[in-house]
Order: C-alpha cells, then sequence, then structure tokens
C-alpha cells in the first residue's frame, strides 16, 4: 500500500508543477490555489508511504515519478522542445527509480 500512496504523491507532484508554470510567477489566483493544495497533498501523502518505506527510497522515487511526469507534461502537453538527450535523461531516471523498486526491504 506505501507503494502506491508513494506513486500518488509523486504524481500529485506533476500536477502541481504543471499548476505552478499555469499561475505565471504567482501571479494567477486559481493555479497558485491549485499549486498550494496539490503540494499540501502530495507532501503528505509522501510522508504517509515513509512511515513503511525507507527515506532514501521513498525521496528518490518521488522526486523521480515529479521529474519525468513533469518533463512528459512540459513535452507533450508545453510543447517544449524534445532531443534525444533529454529522452535518455529521462529514461535513465525511470532506470534508477525501477532499480530503487526492485532492492528496496519493503
Amino acid at each position: 500500500m506505501a507503494w502506491a500512496i508513494l506513486i500518488v504523491a509523486g504524481l500529485l507532484e506533476v500536477v502541481w508543477a504543471y499548476l505552478m508554470k499555469q499561475s505565471a510567477g504567482f501571479t494567477r489566483f486559481w493555479p497558485s490555489i491549485g499549486t498550494l493544495g496539490f503540494m499540501i497533498a502530495s507532501f503528505g501523502l509522501l510522508a504517509v508511504s515513509m512511515r513503511v518505506l525507507p527515506l532514501g527510497t521513498a525521496y528518490v522515487v518521488w522526486t523521480g515519478i515529479g521529474a519525468v511526469g513533469a518533463f512528459v507534461v512540459g513535452t507533450l502537453v508545453l510543447h517544449e522542445p524534445v532531443s534525444a538527450a533529454r529522452v535518455l535523461a529521462a529514461a535513465l531516471i525511470v532506470a534508477g527509480l525501477v532499480l530503487m523498486k526492485v532492492t528496496s526491504p519493503h
């Protein structure tokens, strides 16, 4: 269950990162409120997952999901540039996440 909670926390990190971009530096009200709300939810779920999972594993997986998810949203939704090097970097992050999962004691 801790892994499912951690994955949701990571996905919520992607949402708040996107909303932060939409807030235009916290100058737009609703995206700013959404950013803060999803941040709180994401941090809260991360904390819950850390009751079971080791700090290093939980934090790395959470940030990795957020990083790769933000990259995907940036390229697909915001039409940010894609290059082979950026895709390789994201793939290496995913490989690291998988390695963290399979070597985790929980």
